[in-house]
């Protein structure tokens, strides 16, 4: 998730609530100087820490952050980053296994894990010499105005991308919850099994009202929710690996999908051996969809640095990898094991024309499932309540940027809302397939937040370390690889459209 799910972070009950501003990344100590008794805690502070957090209170800055004490526990800290990590995308890991080959992906996950991690530690260690806790900060230090307004762009573009991507599973799974519910076997053109329709619905009738709100703070609660939406999805997912068999049942299986998919491999002499049988190494035009929506999957930056403020105890870059390292571990396995058994689930389908979204491709097999039903109304639940928290911090980066200073405006708030959700909804009404949002945002403002920002900062804030060492030659490479992740990846992805619309145009 995907930074998408950031935002979600305890705040003590006692703390002044004029200290938590609109920016749910922003959070500063409600007093202007230190309490004589905060002096004392500077002394459990490792020494790592203690330059930076003093740095951070000399105010010389206006847009310095103020050091407060953490009230986050390493546990829940663990709990939060995992719900920055987790999101949508892992609906599509599935489709990316199947046009990769099982072998393939797991180096590329491990691969996109290890280098998020990398970037995560260049992330703290830049905070801690820049002495700010903010990205958009970090980058105003860094570059100035145009280091503002790369961060703030990115993860503006990677909040939409979430956006648009959990609104694109309203559009896909409302229509087959409501033909379940309704047992209508065939769409006729009644609107309300229409996705386009049900989109605009949902977003004004359940999405508008919530988003709208002046403090969103209660709805961090969803994000424990969003996770065990996960965990049971994924615990459904092996759980259909068992019960569906291979080769498919064609008289079970939707005969369209069938025509589709299984009969021109049997026209091609393909047997049900060939069909059953894993593949390691795949490369085909949908490859390349593979790296994006890795890096989609794995964005978690823009939290990071609140998460590290509110850790609790002996705050340190230290700690805060250990955290940083469970997380990633634990979504490593999560999304390892959701893509496998969704791949082997699904032989057949990923061999023909196959929806980039899981949860679609088991209604043409599995149809009015109940299991099934259930999963998709606990998804279902958790994206719809989960769109407002993502509006939010874009919402914030937006009126910081254009009207930063100025007292707030229900007019101006009312209007960013509305403008953000129309242009979301635009997005997903127009753009053909999630597996594009996940490609556009995955090798744009995904590969910009993962590895062109931290190593950029990290090279222009971190002054003691000379342009030969080995950490700056690292960061350097890492920014370089960046670019070429980016740059391959958005070329080839614009090549595929122009090549689908020609094919399609004839």
């Amino acid at each position: 998730m995907s930074s998408a799910e950031m935002g979600k972070f305890n705040i003590s009950p006692d703390e002044d609530s004029s200290s938590y501003s609109s920016n749910s990344n922003d959070f500063s100590y409600p007093y202007p100087t230190k309490p004589a008794a905060m002096k004392s805690h500077y002394a459990d502070i490792d020494p790592e820490n203690q330059n930076f957090l003093l740095d951070s209170n000399l105010g010389k800055k206006k847009y310095e952050t103020q050091y407060h004490p953490g009230t986050t526990s390493f546990g829940m800290s663990v709990f939060n980053l995992s719900n920055a990590i987790v999101g949508s995308g892992i609906l599509g890991l599935s489709f990316a296994m199947a046009n990769t080959g099982i072998a393939l992906f797991v180096i590329l996950l491990l691969f996109v894990s290890i280098f998020s991690l990398y970037s995560v530690h260049l992330l703290l260690k830049t905070a801690n010499e820049g002495g700010s806790l903010l990205y958009e900060q970090l980058g105003m230090k860094a570059f100035g105005m145009a280091g503002k307004l790369a961060a703030s762009g990115s993860i503006t573009m990677q909040n939409i991308g979430a956006m648009s991507s959990y609104l694109f599973i309203v559009k896909y799974e409302l229509p087959l919850v409501i033909k379940t519910f309704m047992n209508i076997e065939e769409t006729t053109g009644e609107w309300y099994l229409n996705g386009d329709y049900l989109v605009l619905l949902v977003s004004v009738i359940l999405i508008l009202p919530l988003s709208l709100l002046k403090n969103l703070g209660y709805l961090g609660y969803t994000s424990g929710f969003s996770l065990l939406c996960m965990v049971f999805f994924l615990i459904v997912v092996i759980w259909k690996m068992f019960q569906i068999p291979c080769p498919m049942d064609s008289v079970v299986m939707n005969v369209t999908l069938f025509n589709a998919t299984v009969a021109p491999l049997v026209a091609e002499n393909i047997t049900s051996d060939d069909m059953c049988k894993p593949k390691y190494f795949i490369f085909n035009s949908q490859t390349v969809y593979a790296v994006p929506i890795l890096t989609f999957s794995f964005v978690c930056h823009p939290a990071i640095l609140p998460i590290y403020e509110e850790l609790k105890g002996s705050r340190s870059r230290k700690r805060m990898m250990n955290v940083s390292y469970v997380s990633f571990f634990a979504m490593f396995l999560m999304y390892l094991l959701a893509a496998l058994f969704g791949y082997l689930t699904f032989y057949v389908f990923f061999i023909g024309k196959v929806e980039p979204e899981l949860l679609h491709t088991y209604s043409a097999y599995l149809g009015a499932d109940v299991l099934l039903l259930i999963v998709r109304l606990a998804v279902l639940m958790a994206v719809t309540l989960t769109v407002p928290v993502v509006i939010f911090p874009i919402r914030s980066s937006i009126t910081q940027l254009l009207w930063a200073g100025k007292e707030f405006s229900w007019w101006r708030h009312c209007s960013i809302t509305v403008s953000l959700l129309a242009f979301t909804n635009m997005l997903v009404i127009f753009v053909p397939t999630i597996r594009d949002i996940f490609g556009f945002i995955g090798a744009s403002a995904a590969a910009m937040l993962i590895f062109i920002l931290p190593s950029a900062f990290y090279i222009k804030l971190v002054k003691k370390e000379p342009m030969k060492s080995v950490q700056k030659i690292g960061a350097s490479f890492f920014f370089l690889s960046g670019i070429l992740v980016m740059t391959g990846c958005m070329t080839l992805i614009i090549l595929d459209w122009i090549q689908n619309v020609t094919s399609d145009g004839h």
